[in-house]
This record gives structure tokens, C-alpha cells and sequence, in this order.
């Protein structure tokens, strides 16, 4: 019986850690008004992030618990910047796409491999 219940934490544990490790990566969607430009973030093993070609929009963390996906950085904007947290709601999420629901606005993301 004990050999049971270990086997059942591990796979449990083994599930969480896939989770979190499927939405690593590198997504991006395209630059509105601009043909052919992609932004987007780095979410690093670890729970670091970094901005794909957003400049003022600086990402330094990610966590994710259950389908809650929250973002923390740096805003930086002309003589003034500011620290942020934000959450979003994943709606889907599959190997190649990632979508996000925040404030009743939908961000869909494509994975970009290395």
C-alpha cells in the first residue's frame, strides 16, 4: 500500500513539473501595425522571463498556478518607469500556441523554437 501512495505523489509530482515545463519557452505574436514584426516573452526555466522586442515592456518573472499565468517587470516609459504584476487566464494552451485572457482582452501567442 505504502508502495502505492509513493507512486501516486511521484507521478502527481511528475504532472505538476510538466505543467509548468510545457509553457517554457519562447512565444510571440505579431507587432500590431507593423507587417512581418513579432514581440512577445521568454518564459525561462526557473521562473525568469525575458521581452522579444518590447522595449519599453521589460519582463523579469513568471509563475503559474493552475491555469493563472502571472507576469512581473518593468514598465519604462519617457522620464518615468514602474514596476508591474499581472495576471492572465490561459485558455488554451497546446506545443505550438498560447492563449491568454486578461480583463476581458484575448492574446494568442505561436511557440517559437530554438
Amino acid at each position: 500500500m505504502n508502495k502505492l501512495l509513493c507512486t501516486a505523489a511521484v507521478l502527481l509530482l511528475a504532472s505538476c513539473a510538466s505543467r509548468q515545463a510545457e509553457i517554457t519557452g519562447c512565444w510571440v505574436q505579431p507587432v500590431p501595425g507593423q507587417p512581418g514584426a513579432m514581440q512577445g516573452i521568454r518564459l525561462l526555466p526557473g521562473g525568469g522571463a525575458e521581452s522579444v522586442n518590447m522595449n519599453t515592456l521589460v519582463y523579469t518573472e513568471w509563475s503559474r498556478n493552475g491555469n493563472v499565468l502571472t507576469l512581473r517587470g518593468k514598465s519604462i516609459g519617457n522620464k518615468n518607469s514602474s514596476v508591474f504584476t499581472t495576471q492572465a487566464v490561459i485558455t488554451s494552451l497546446t506545443d505550438g500556441k498560447l492563449e491568454l485572457e486578461a480583463g476581458g482582452q484575448k492574446d494568442a501567442y505561436t511557440r517559437v523554437k530554438p
